[in-house]
């Protein structure tokens, strides 16, 4: 009888799954389960969502330390670690699995701000927006399917809209990171990544405490041209998410963030929780706010659960 009424049913094929791609592979020690892949070892995690019914992969470029500079220039280089990881994928998959690539520089930049800071240490938005726009473009050319501007840049959908048209990419997708906070749940991601940040980023991402905020960021993204949205975090957003979910036109995303996933695994390991039980109403929680399109970590497992 619970099965037949139940209302909120999330799917195998509207989970994403993030994966990590660098020069070596890693543990994560602050995710259990998660590690960094090498260029060689990326296809077989794409084939490996591709089999499960996921629908997508989200993946991020871990440059080497050498490799970073003041304005991240591996982020659009046609060599960088994420173009070749992009690549990898779509030789190992083709078009049997969305591939999705972050639009960002904090991964390459030596400060870890995900734009060009001024001599006074503000962040340049609309140079940064420049360099977004040379970034998708070269994340186009290597095989993104979607590319996903996250660094809360005003103006930086429409940037790389104009850019990706005028090279010939009209047919690449852009999903916004329109409501991105800047949370305490990051935390373990940043390990992930080998962070370089100093300071931190609370002069463009939104204060955690703005609901109204969200929904406006959203709009104004969509304004801009963006194809799908995305509420990140997700779990400690979920007023958020359905707000934006109840007025956008196209599809909405919620990101379940590294520290939502590391608090379910530490609690897991300790006894304290169910660990399936959590996870899979973690999810559902996401979907019944209003994600079309849920990122996590455990997608694999997840969407085997489901099947």
């Amino acid at each position: 009888m619970r099965r037949l009424v139940r209302e909120t049913r999330p799917r195998p094929d509207q989970l994403v799954l993030p994966a990590f791609v660098g020069e070596s592979a890693a543990e994560i020690s602050a995710m259990p389960g998660v590690r960094r892949h090498t260029v060689e070892q990326i296809g077989d995690v794409a084939r490996a969502a591709r089999d499960a019914g996921v629908g997508g992969l989200m993946l991020f470029g871990v440059p080497d330390e050498a490799d970073k500079d003041p304005r991240g220039s591996q982020a659009w280089a046609a060599d960088g670690i994420l173009q070749r990881g992009i690549a990898a994928c779509r030789q190992a998959v083709g078009d049997e699995l969305v591939i999705m690539s972050d639009v960002c520089l904090d991964e390459f930049t030596t400060h870890g701000h995900c734009g060009v800071l001024a001599e006074d240490g503000r962040v340049l938005g609309d140079e940064t927006c420049e360099l977004y726009a040379q970034q998708a473009i070269s994340q186009a050319r290597a095989g993104a399917h979607v590319v996903a501007p996250s660094g809360m840049m005003d103006g930086q959908v429409r940037i790389i809209r104009e850019g990706l048209d005028a090279a010939g990419f009209a047919e690449v997708g852009i999903l916004a990171y329109s409501a991105k906070y800047a949370s305490a749940f990051y935390g373990p991601f940043r390990e992930a990544v080998g962070s370089s940040l100093e300071g931190d980023r609370r002069t463009y991402q939104q204060d955690p405490a703005n609901r109204r905020e969200g929904l406006r960021e959203a709009l104004l993204d969509l304004a801009e041209g963006a194809d799908m949205v995305m509420v990140k975090p997700a779990s400690h957003y979920l007023d958020v998410l359905a707000d934006v979910a109840a007025v956008a036109q196209v599809p909405v995303a919620a990101y379940q963030v590294s520290g939502e996933y590391s608090m379910i695994e530490a609690a897991a390991e300790k006894g304290w929780i169910n660990r399936r039980a959590a996870i899979e109403e973690s999810v559902t929680g996401i979907v019944r706010a209003g994600a079309d399109v849920v990122l996590t970590y455990w997608a694999l497992e997840v969407a085997q659960w489901l099947d």
